[in-house]
């Protein structure tokens, strides 16, 4: 006698595509409650952007979380990438652009501008460099959803996995692991702010760029023995908990100058040597 499928168990394999979901909706909430907060803060209530800073970085574990678990579950949809993209460019897109620019230059007090007009060109440099950012973000992700296997101008080692340009998360991550490393205390000097346009500017530079960064996809924690992994992320997370400004700063510009030390050392690398003597002197030295 043939034994009929079991039901249930179909059921439940069509409800896991809901799972990843899930993750990317929790990811848009963070985004839209960090705008929230972006739009409550004064130069007295900065608290504000600080909870901003700290919403985008728990959306940044949980846009890690979807992508792992769909691709572990084999969940993986064109619906759950659409919808991936479309939080990302809230989550990672406006929200960080609008929290550089009110951290930097909008909560600014005017009487520590210098002389002159900067009191009103510092905001309109800072808005450009908040939508340099926005924009760069977006074509970042566009660039992904249509570029199948992308490869690095820079590949270095094949047996690595990277991404080409820093990840949108990663440069979100970037901006609000500065303004939480302030407790989101707005800057009071016009050359800080200058230096902050220019550091917003570079992070979405690098988004569009085509610098490897790595990508911790070959990370594998279905090995066998996965327990140093295990008390390594353990620790790595009882750290952030304890120091979270300190650690989430480091881990943020360590990740970003990183791909600036790959870079570089592929450029090194590929400077040719010195030219090889003429063939009829080397026969004659022969």
């Amino acid at each position: 006698m043939e034994e009929t499928p079991k039901k249930p168990r179909r059921r439940l394999s069509k409800g896991m595509y809901i799972l990843p979901s899930l993750f990317t909706t929790a990811n848009m909430a963070l985004g839209f409650y960090a705008i929230l907060e972006v739009m409550h803060a004064t130069i007295t209530e900065y608290r504000h952007l600080d909870n901003a800073a700290i919403a985008i970085g728990f959306a940044v574990l949980f846009d890690g979380l979807d992508g792992r678990i769909a691709r572990m579950t084999g969940t993986s949809s064109d619906f759950g990438r659409e919808l991936d993209s479309l939080a990302d460019v809230i989550t990672f897109g406006v929200a960080p652009a609008l929290l550089a620019w009110t951290w930097g230059f909008h909560l600014m007090p005017t009487v520590w501008l210098t002389q002159g007009q900067w009191h009103l060109k510092l905001p309109q440099i800072g808005a450009i460099a908040s939508f340099l950012f926005l924009i760069a973000g977006a074509s970042r992700l566009a660039r992904f959803n249509i570029t199948s296997n992308p490869q690095p101008s820079n590949p270095g080692r094949p047996g690595k996995k990277y991404f080409v340009g820093m990840p949108i998360p990663a440069g979100a991550g970037v901006l609000a692991a500065v303004v939480h490393f302030t407790a989101g205390d707005p800057l009071l000097s016009a050359y800080t702010a200058i230096a902050w346009a220019a550091m917003v500017t570079t992070v979405g530079y690098l988004m569009v760029s085509t610098w490897r960064f790595y990508s911790f996809k070959d990370i594998d924690f279905r090995s066998r023995h996965p327990f140093r992994l295990i008390v390594l992320i353990a620790g790595l997370f009882a750290l952030i908990y304890f120091f979270s400004r300190q650690m989430l700063f480091g881990i943020a510009l360590l990740y970003m100058v990183s791909g600036v030390f790959w870079r570089l050392q592929w450029i090194f690398r590929r400077r040719p040597g010195p030219p090889p003597p003429p063939l009829k002197e080397a026969s004659q030295a022969s």
